[in-house]
């Protein structure tokens, strides 16, 4: 084989392995979406995020309708607090209530939205107040093992 189509080859092959490192990295870190539309923001307090990261999808019936823009600790009421920004096509009821959940077993965290039944839907800068926190794996685990002790403890 002639030593130049060997190098364009291998050329080729390096420059697919770079496009595809750069897919995935992007993949990973969550910056394959980019918005563009117009988006409103809409807060909301948790007990607890588990592993909730900013740029996770905002996810309702299984459709990407806005990312975590924000995540702080609220000192006072001792909660985390969820910075949303949602895109403005997509419209939810004020009564709304929001859910941290997980992509499969050991997935990504994302926030699941329900929509309410309310006629006034949420507006830029809106709190919900309606929030279930995430389910963290070791306080499952921790909980059962300390109920089966409970048990097994409980002696004559």
């Amino acid at each position: 084989m002639n030593r130049q189509i060997l190098d364009f080859w291998v050329g080729l092959f390096v420059a697919v392995g770079i496009a595809a490192t750069v897919f995935v990295s992007l993949k990973v870190a969550n910056l394959t979406s980019f918005q563009q539309g117009t988006t409103y923001s809409v807060t909301a307090e948790f007990d607890n995020i588990g592993g909730l990261k900013v740029r996770a999808p905002v996810k309702s019936a299984g459709v990407t309708v806005g990312r975590v823009s924000g995540i702080h600790y609220d000192s006072d009421q001792h909660k985390a607090v969820v910075a949303l920004a949602i895109d403005s096509q997509y419209e939810f009821s004020a009564d709304s209530s929001m859910s941290i959940l997980t992509s499969g077993l050991l997935g990504e965290q994302y926030i699941g939205v329900r929509s309410g039944s309310d006629t006034e839907m949420l507006q830029d800068g809106d709190v919900v107040w309606l929030t279930s926190s995430a389910l963290v794996l070791e306080t499952l685990i921790g909980e059962v093992l300390f109920s089966k002790a409970k048990e097994g403890g409980g002696g004559s």
